[in-house]
Parts: structure tokens; C-alpha cells; sequence
């Protein structure tokens, strides 16, 4: 479905505040989810001195701007990750949506992206990942990929509901597989549960393709910041690293532009069939 440009950029720009505004909801997720809060009630309030946040004082971006990072009422400084959640998560949303544009995935990968972003911070702050993100995608996802068979590349529903198992048993399997041959190499435990579940939502979301992906990307990204940290003497050998952040990173990065990243490999490392490379001699 083709948009008129004016009709185009305002839904763009719809998208963009729709995000600020569930990142800010993010946060108020990322702070009481693991203390076991509920998120619903009481509202916003200073984490300092539980003064309520004024809606006017509670703008996605704005607010913390025009305050200067501040309580209006005891002026304890804010933490700069709310603006960052907020905007990252915008971001993400705008990104996504002109990517897939008028989409049946759309929203589903919107959903997907706000839980990511709320389980990256949690396990940065608690080295935890929170089981409404990994155990309700690995529930969810293969309800919405037989509601929505595309969301698996598939047209019917039942080969979509096989993929999602598949990818749920592929991605919690192999990070298990990992995670057992790690703990009886180096006789304690080299991955949280929570990881395995993680990727498990990922596959039972996105498929196995997107499993494969995920732990490429994601080994790539978490052994070059474990280099990096070591070297910057910021983290020891046996320092504990929180491994959902590049498990996130991964995931979204399949939304984006995953299948067109593996098209373009396959198109480099094997530019032609391998009939084709056979009968020209192309293999020894």
C-alpha cells in the first residue's frame, strides 16, 4: 500500500511520538519490575523523594530538557537514561516503520522492540531478564505467527506455527547446549536461564533464520565489547557481562534489515549457483 508523501510523513512523525511516549512507559517498567512493584499504581513520582510528577513535568524528551535533569520539587538530579530510553525507543519506532511501512508485522514488531529495549536496561541495572519479555514472547509468538502467518514468511497458518516452534526450540536449545558445555568446562555457570528464554522469544517470534542471526551478531558484538573492557581495564577475565543487551541488539537488527544482510553474504560468498560452479569448473 503506497501513502501520499504528506500522509507518509505525518504517520512518520505519529510513529515517533507514539514511541517517545512507550519509552517513557518503558521506564517506569525498567525501575519497578524487578524491585516487583506494580506498574500501574502509584503514578510517576520522583524516585528521590516520591514527590508525584505533574503530567506537565512528565513529557517524553521535554521535560527532562526544560528541567535540566532535575526533581522540580527537591532538585535530585534525574538520571540521563530516562531521555535515553525515550528516544531510543522513538527512534526504534521510526526506523521499523520506515522499513515495513503499512504492515500487518508492523505493530508486531514495534511490540517487539519496546520489550527489547525494556529487557536490555533491566539486565544492564540487575543482570536479569524479565520473564514477561522472554516466557510471554516464547508464549505469544506462536499465537501471533497463526494469527498471522507472514510474520514467519508463510502464507498458512500451520507451517507458520511450526516455524515458531521451531525457532523457539532452536534458540532455547542451543543457548541451553552452551550455556551446560560452559558450566562443565569451567565448572560454574557461563549463561543466565534468562538468555536462553530470550532467544527462545526470538525464534518463537521471528523465526530460526532469525536464531542463527541472532547468536552470529550477537557473539560478534559481545566478544568485541569484552575485548574492548578488557583492555580498558574496565572488566576482569571472569567479570560477569550481561549477554541480553546483544541478544536485543541482534534481534533488532534482524527486523531492520536481517534477511537483506544474509541475501547480500550468500550474493558474495556464492555469486553464482552451485550447478553453475560445478559445470564451469568452479569447484576443485
Amino acid at each position: 500500500m503506497t501513502l501520499p508523501p504528506e500522509a507518509f510523513w505525518a504517520l512518520s512523525a505519529f510513529v515517533f511520538l507514539a514511541g517517545l511516549c512507550i519509552g517513557s512507559f518503558l521506564n517506569v517498567c525498567i525501575w519497578r519490575i524487578p524491585r516487583d512493584e506494580s506498574i500501574v499504581w502509584p503514578g510517576s513520582h520522583c524516585p528521590a523523594c516520591g514527590h508525584p510528577i505533574a503530567p506537565w513535568d512528565n513529557l517524553p524528551l521535554l521535560s527532562w530538557l526544560i528541567l535540566n535533569g532535575r526533581c522540580r520539587h527537591c532538585r535530585a538530579p534525574i538520571s540521563p537514561r530516562y531521555f535515553l530510553v525515550e528516544l531510543l525507543t522513538g527512534a526504534l519506532f521510526t526506523a521499523l516503520w520506515l522499513v515495513h511501512g503499512v504492515s500487518v508485522l508492523t505493530p508486531v514488531y514495534l511490540l517487539f522492540a519496546a520489550a527489547l529495549v525494556m529487557a536490555t536496561f533491566i539486565d544492564l541495572d540487575h543482570l536479569i531478564l524479565p520473564d514477561r519479555v522472554t516466557l510471554g514472547g516464547m508464549i505469544l509468538g506462536p499465537v501471533l505467527s497463526f494469527a498471522l502467518p507472514a510474520l514467519q514468511g508463510q502464507t498458512d497458518r500451520l507451517p507458520a506455527l511450526a516455524h515458531s516452534l521451531l525457532g523457539l526450540a532452536l534458540g532455547y536449545g542451543l543457548l541451553w547446549l552452551v550455556a551446560t558445555l560452559g558450566r562443565l568446562i569451567l565448572k560454574r555457570d557461563a549463561m543466565g536461564m534468562g538468555d536462553w528464554k530470550l532467544l527462545g522469544a526470538i525464534g518463537a517470534c521471528l523465526g530460526a533464520q532469525a536464531v542463527l542471526f541472532t547468536i552470529f551478531v550477537s557473539s560478534l558484538t559481545g566478544t568485541l565489547l569484552g575485548l574492548a573492557l578488557i583492555a580498558a581495564r574496565r572488566k576482569a577475565l571472569q567479570s560477569k557481562i550481561p549477554y541480553g543487551p546483544h541478544l536485543a541488539l541482534a534481534a533488532v537488527l534482524w527486523m531492520l534489515c536481517g534477511p537483506a544482510c544474509i541475501a547480500a553474504y550468500l550474493e558474495w560468498a556464492m555469486p553464482l549457483p552451485p550447478a553453475t560452479l560445478f559445470w564451469t569448473g568452479g569447484f576443485p
